[in-house]
């Protein structure tokens, strides 16, 4: 009898392991996300600068001035993409994302240089992302006095290039720049997304949409009538959010308010098609929450530009984060609120976000009518 017991314990754990190897999803689960998530973070999660687009404004044009250019590009921080012309081109190039930073040279660079014993530069950076612009400025500012010490003559100064810093659109750089427009991104998306898609997989896992469906009403107008609370209570936390920002945390709003809350309302129904989605291939609340918060939270975290600027990732990473709504979210509420821009430089974002709901919305009536067949 003492025999059997074990015997009977271990065929019991032999089981329960046949039917999780069974089970693909499990396994995906077990094996593939702690895999997926090591390689994301081991790639996302980095302090450092590579490859970052910036443009020269060389006021001088002579062999110092290339000379220290080149000595930036060859860092393998930096990638000169932009020659400008006038201080004018400045902040356009800015605003549009071209660069992220901006070398300006002064007349006569290399003649101050050598014969004065001091050069002025000036740094330009894009501060609506505050971090990205101090690592962008410092690694800029360690590149010029290394080669000021190499190329300078010993009888001036030890720092014959005078560098002059400008942050742009941030200049104390506060992090609240940063961190608002990504919370709300990430708030929006799981309050709309999640709870639509445990809505509605709320009533397949209890039986009630079958007789939802033979009711009077129209399948749309169920599901309209199922998500147009959540669209409601996103849209007053995407407000709730801006007035605490503006009042509480000091998050300028320098463009049009009703473009903000315009391209709020766009991300809103984004996310509300996401849900949609989601829940027309969960069968159950638990799969739908699961794959809400795996398949959203994180991405929204790490891929999005929230935290960790898309230019340090690796290539393949920047073309995935392509496909995430928050990117273009964030991009253009940053666009709008902190560069005080208008729809001329987010029409794209809004044009993008406008065509994945359209395409979540057609992949999730396909989905539908298949179920129903």
């Amino acid at each position: 009898m003492n025999n059997s017991k074990p015997n009977k314990f271990w065929g019991f754990a032999l089981k329960e392991f046949r039917h999780i190897f069974r089970d693909k999803r499990t396994l995906l689960i077990i094996f593939g996300m702690p895999i997926a998530q090591l390689l994301i973070f081991g790639y996302v999660v980095t302090n450092e600068i590579k490859d970052a687009n910036i443009a020269i404004y060389d006021k001088s044009g002579d062999y110092l001035s290339q000379k220290l250019t080149s000595k930036l590009a060859s860092s393998g921080y930096f990638i000169p993409t932009t020659f400008l012309h006038s201080e004018n081109e400045i902040e356009p190039a800015l605003r549009s994302g071209k660069a992220k930073m901006v070398i300006v040279y002064e007349p006569d660079f290399a003649k101050k240089f050598f014969k004065e014993g001091s050069a002025a530069i000036q740094i330009i950076t894009d501060a609506s992302e505050p971090n990205t612009a101090s690592l962008l400025a410092n690694y800029a500012w360690a590149i010029i006095n290394s080669f000021a010490t190499e190329n300078g003559i010993k009888e001036f100064a030890a720092a014959p290039i005078d560098i002059r810093v400008r942050m742009l659109y941030n200049p104390e750089l506060k992090a609240v720049f940063m961190f608002v427009p990504g919370t709300m991104a990430l708030i929006l998306m799981l309050l709309t997304a999640m709870m639509t898609a445990i809505s509605i997989a709320r009533e397949k896992e209890l039986g009630t949409m079958e007789v939802l469906l033979v009711s009077p009403l129209k399948p749309s107008h169920i599901v309209i009538g199922k998500v147009l609370p959540y669209v409601g209570l996103a849209f007053t936390n995407s407000i709730v959010i801006l007035l605490l920002g503006f009042t509480v945390f000091g998050l300028p709003i320098k463009g049009s308010l009703a473009l903000l809350l315009l391209v709020c309302f766009i991300f809103i129904l984004l996310a509300l098609s996401l849900g949609i989605l989601i829940s027309t291939i969960s069968k159950t609340q638990q799969v739908a929450m699961f794959i809400s918060m795996i398949g959203l939270m994180l991405p929204t975290i790490l891929l999005s530009g929230f935290i960790f600027p898309i230019e340090n990732m690796p290539v393949i990473l920047q073309w995935f984060s392509l496909i995430m709504p928050p990117r273009w979210f964030i991009s253009a509420i940053k666009t709008i609120m902190i560069k005080g821009e208008g729809i001329a430089y987010v029409w794209k974002e809004m044009l993008i976000m406008i065509g994945m709901i359209v395409f979540f919305l057609t992949l999730s009536i396909k989905k539908f009518k298949v179920r129903l067949s």
